[in-house]
């Protein structure tokens, strides 16, 4: 597999320094620039996979840089850092065509991870299209596979709802990437992250002079996604009157650009998700009924990871395989005790915590193997919702037995993490005898390194 490349081009010595050796310690090869002049000639002579590119550079701005990159394609995405920031500089970068739009001082931590997803992101127009799988093989995430095929094929729109850090985007995207629209574009908008008139124009467009600093047209995300999907993230977060404006597009499959009067055809499926619950939403007259029957014609709910524990030990043995090949290092191995602590954790982050814990305890393990020892004190220590969660009697009742040999398994599984496999230990911990836990753990099938031996 070959490195991705990046091209930083700024013009303070430190942030280039600084750049440099953050991306190449995360395997990447970079390239500098300290000006437009030489960005463009340094993109003319080699083609990048990302440009990082400071707004205001000595000679013009970064945008010039993203522009003519676009234009000579000799460059897939771009990211625009500054420290002069204004939601004028965001909106003109966002309408030239930038993925990311980062504020100075940055987060190291948020700019590798905004990296990290840029780089997997396919390029527009990209042959090759790469279906993205959710991994596991419990009940949930089965149903949910098989659900894949059927959704992906049909024109309806799709509600996917969940926690965050579930997979929501990964799931739209394998979506678009199975349906009749896979040749089109994606494209996505995060629904909170966008001041409403910054959200507007981004979603349906506007015309030059609809605002002060619209120089330009702007078709807008629905107009660009011509024939493909538009994926709207945290759809909840949508303030009143962007949900009419959204509500009509859906119904009339046409769209009108902020200061304009035509109307304008689109072709688009919508892909929706959301961690809120919108059905209470719309109890409470926050979120408008009718737009929710419009995206709610399909829906997909992703179950948060403490419900599906059994898929802990396949994704971490992933993620450890995926890190290591982009660290460079030899591949690690993750030790029994060590999934006991991972599959013992409530995990109030999901998915992208537990990638993010398998990350940092990678970065600082010297050794081929994975221990307890080696996972951060915070998984021990840390929340377990899990039975908070399921005190509550729910409306249609409850299987007790099965119910408290759910909390029984659970239990013991983070009194073996803590007593790394000792089951005799596990038991003090829970004040049980040991004839009774190995009793438990036999019926429960919590197979431990004791009865190995």
């Amino acid at each position: 597999m070959s490195k991705a490349r990046i091209l930083v081009v700024d013009d303070e010595p430190s942030i280039r320094e600084l750049l440099t050796i953050l991306l190449e310690q995360e395997g990447y090869t970079v390239e500098t620039s300290d000006s437009v002049a030489d960005g463009i000639a340094t993109m003319s002579g080699s083609r990048f996979d990302l440009v990082i590119c400071d707004l205001k550079l000595p000679d013009g701005s970064g945008l010039d840089v993203l522009r003519e990159g676009r234009r000579l394609e000799m460059a897939d995405r771009f990211i625009i850092i500054t420290a002069h920031t204004t939601p004028q500089h965001a909106l003109e970068a966002l309408r030239a065509g930038a993925a990311e739009y980062l504020s100075k001082p940055f987060d190291v931590e948020e700019l590798k991870a905004i990296v990290a997803k840029q780089l997997q992101v396919p390029a527009h127009g990209s042959e090759e299209q790469a279906v993205p799988e959710f991994i596991g093989s419990s009940a949930a995430i089965n149903k949910i596979l098989a659900m894949v095929p059927r959704l992906a094929d049909s024109p309806s729109t799709v509600l996917i709802t969940g926690e965050s850090g579930t997979g929501k985007e990964l799931l739209a995207r394998a979506l678009h990437n199975r349906s009749p629209r896979a040749a089109g574009p994606f494209l996505t908008v995060n629904c909170g992250a966008l001041p409403e008139g910054l959200l507007e124009s981004e979603l349906f467009g506007h015309v030059r002079g609809a605002f002060t600093g619209a120089v330009r047209d702007h078709r807008g995300l629905f107009a660009e996604a011509q024939g493909g999907t538009v994926f709207l993230d945290e759809v909840g977060e949508l303030t009143p009157s962007i949900q009419v404006k959204l509500l009509r597009v859906l119904q009339e499959h046409r769209v009108r650009q902020v200061g304009g009067t035509a109307e304008i055809p689109v072709d688009v499926r919508v892909i929706a998700a959301t961690n809120r619950d919108l059905e209470a939403d719309v109890a409470s007259s926050r979120f408008r009924e009718d737009l929710f029957y419009r995206l709610n014609v399909l829906h997909i709910h992703l179950p948060p990871l403490r419900l599906r524990k059994e898929d802990i030990p396949e994704l971490a043995r992933c993620f450890v395989t995926r890190i290591c090949d982009r660290l460079g290092v030899a591949p690690k191995r993750l030790t029994a005790d060590a999934l006991r602590v991972l599959q013992a954790y409530a995990w109030p982050g999901n998915v992208r915590e537990l990638e993010n814990i398998m990350e940092r305890t990678l970065a600082l393990e010297p050794s081929g193997l994975v221990t307890s020892g080696s996972l951060p004190e915070s998984l021990t220590a840390g929340p377990h919702d899990e039975i908070l969660e399921q005190v509550a009697l729910p409306e249609e009742g409850i299987d007790l037995e099965e119910h408290l040999n759910g909390v029984r398994r659970m239990l013991m599984q983070q009194a073996l993490a803590h007593s790394n496999g000792q089951q005799k230990r596990a038991a003090q911990l829970l004040r049980m005898s040991y004839r009774a836990f190995r009793y438990h753990a036999a019926k429960l099938g919590l197979t431990t390194d004791e009865e190995k031996e």
